[in-house]
C-alpha cells in the first residue's frame, strides 16, 4: 500500500528549514518578526490612503530618480539592441564602455586610467559592494563603514565571517568617520574600509585634505580602500572631487561609480570598478563566477552617456533648485536646514514630538506620525542621532509643480505643530 507524500503545508516548517545558512539566521531564516523600516513605511502609506482616500501622498521618500534617460540614450540603446553583435555575453565588458569610464575620469576630475586594467564594469554599483568583500575578507576580518550608509559591503563581510566596525557620522564632527578613534586591535584585522561621498543620506562632500588623511592611514594600517561615488555628479557646493584624484590613491584603493544617480538610468544597472589594476582583477575574477555581464546594448548607450557632460549637468541644476527650494520650505516650518553639500536627499534633525503634547522617541515614530495624519513621506534613520531624510526625486513635470508642491508641504507641516 503506497503512501501519500505529507502535504508540506500542514506541517509546522518545510524539511529545509534547518537548511538555511547561518548567514541568513539558519534554522531561525523566515520566523523573524521584527519588521523592516521600509516596510513599516509602506504600511504607513497604506493605512494613510485608506484613511484620507482624497488626499495625495507628498512623498519625500523615494530614492530614485523622477524622470527617465536622455532621450540620445534611449536612441542609442534603440539602435544597438537588435544588432546581432550584441546578443552575446559580455562576461567583463566591452572596450566601448570601458573606454568611455576612462574618458570620464580623465576629463571631469583629471584620473588617468588604463581602460583595459583599471576599469571593469558592474551591473550596477550594488553588486560590487557584495563582491568586493569576497577578494578580500577571511573569517575575523574587518570592514569598517560609515553608519548611516549604504549596508551591502557589510552584509557580504558578515557572510564571509568578517566583523563590520561601524563609524557613526555625527553632526559634532561635520558627518565625516573619525578615524582616529578607531582602537589599534580593529586596524591591525582592518581589510576594507568603504567611504561614500557625496554622502547618502547626510548630503555631505568629502575635502581633499580629508582624502589625504584616508591614504596615508591607509598605507599606514595596511587595508583598502573603496569609495562609493554613486552621487559624485550631484555635488553643489564645489566641483565633485574624486577620491582617485588624491596623490597615492591608485595605490590604495578603488572607486566605484554609477550610472543611475547622475544620468537618470535607474534600472538600467550599469557602473563600473575604477583603481588600483590588481583590486579591478580581483574585483573581475570574482564576478567573472558571478555573472556573465550587462546586457552589451545597455553598455554601449551607457558609454553614449558618459561622453556627454550636458546630461548629468542638467540633471544637477534641477537636483539643486528643487534642494533650495525644500530648504527654505522646511526652515520656514521650524526644521534647521542648510544646503546639503550633494545628493539629492536633505538630512533634517528629526522632531521630538508635537506642540499638542505628542512625543516621538525615535525618528521612525515622527515618519509614522507624518504619513499616517499628514500624508508626508520621509524615511527615518536612526543610526547616529534622530533625523529624516527628505529626497527631491518626487514626480513634477515643471517648476509650478515644484512650487506647489512647497506650499502644500508648509501648509501641511504648519498643521502638525511639530517640536524639536
Amino acid at each position: 500500500m503506497s503512501t501519500a507524500p505529507q502535504d508540506e503545508s500542514s506541517t509546522t516548517d518545510p524539511y529545509f528549514q534547518s537548511l538555511f545558512a547561518d548567514r541568513i539566521g539558519g534554522k531561525n531564516y523566515g520566523k523573524d518578526t521584527e519588521i523592516y523600516k521600509f516596510e513599516k513605511i509602506k504600511r504607513a502609506k497604506r493605512r494613510a490612503l485608506t484613511d484620507h482616500p482624497d488626499r495625495d501622498l507628498l512623498d519625500f521618500g523615494i530614492g530614485e530618480n523622477d524622470a527617465v534617460a536622455d532621450q540620445t540614450i534611449c536612441d542609442v540603446m534603440a539602435q544597438e539592441i537588435n544588432q546581432p553583435d550584441n546578443r552575446g555575453y559580455a562576461d567583463n565588458g566591452v572596450a566601448e564602455f570601458k573606454e568611455a569610464a576612462a574618458r570620464f575620469m580623465q576629463r571631469r576630475f583629471g584620473v588617468p586610467l588604463d581602460p583595459e586594467t583599471q576599469v571593469n564594469h558592474c551591473i550596477g554599483s550594488k553588486p560590487a559592494y557584495a563582491m568586493l568583500p569576497a577578494c578580500f575578507i577571511n573569517p575575523g576580518d574587518v570592514t569598517l563603514m560609515t553608519v548611516p550608509g549604504y549596508p551591502v559591503a557589510g552584509t557580504h563581510t558578515r557572510y564571509y565571517g568578517g566583523e563590520v566596525f561601524s563609524l557613526p557620522l555625527l553632526a559634532e564632527n561635520n558627518f565625516m568617520p573619525d578615524l582616529d578613534a578607531v582602537p589599534e586591535d580593529i586596524y591591525r584585522r582592518a581589510k576594507l574600509l568603504v567611504l561614500n561621498y557625496p554622502n547618502s543620506p547626510t548630503g555631505r562632500t568629502a575635502t581633499a585634505d580629508f582624502y589625504a588623511k584616508v591614504v596615508a592611514l591607509a598605507k599606514e594600517k595596511q587595508f583598502v580602500v573603496v569609495q562609493d561615488a554613486a552621487h559624485i555628479m550631484l555635488t553643489f557646493d564645489g566641483e565633485p572631487l574624486s577620491f582617485l584624484e588624491t596623490p597615492g590613491a591608485m595605490d590604495v584603493g578603488v572607486e566605484i561609480h554609477s550610472m543611475s544617480k547622475g544620468y537618470d538610468m535607474i534600472g538600467w544597472r550599469m557602473g563600473f570598478v575604477c583603481g588600483h589594476p590588481r583590486i579591478v582583477s580581483a574585483f573581475a575574477d570574482v564576478k567573472d563566477n558571478s555573472d556573465s555581464g550587462q546586457f552589451i546594448a545597455t553598455q554601449k548607450a551607457a558609454a553614449t552617456a558618459l561622453d556627454d557632460d550636458t546630461i548629468p549637468d542638467r540633471i544637477n541644476t534641477k537636483y539643486r533648485r528643487r534642494l533650495e527650494k525644500l530648504v527654505a520650505t522646511l526652515n520656514d516650518c521650524g526644521f534647521e536646514c542648510e544646503m546639503p553639500g550633494g545628493t539629492y536627499f536633505l538630512y533634517a534633525k528629526s522632531p521630538v514630538g508635537t506642540q499638542s503634547g505628542q512625543t516621538f522617541a525615535t525618528a521612525e515614530d515622527a515618519t509614522r506620525h507624518l504619513i499616517e495624519q499628514f500624508g508626508i513621506v520621509t524615511v527615518p534613520w536612526d543610526n547616529a542621532g534622530s533625523y529624516l531624510r527628505f529626497s527631491v526625486t518626487y514626480v513634477a513635470d515643471n517648476e509650478a509643480k515644484e512650487d506647489a508642491l512647497m506650499e502644500e508641504t508648509k501648509r501641511r507641516l504648519g498643521d502638525a505643530g511639530l517640536t524639536w
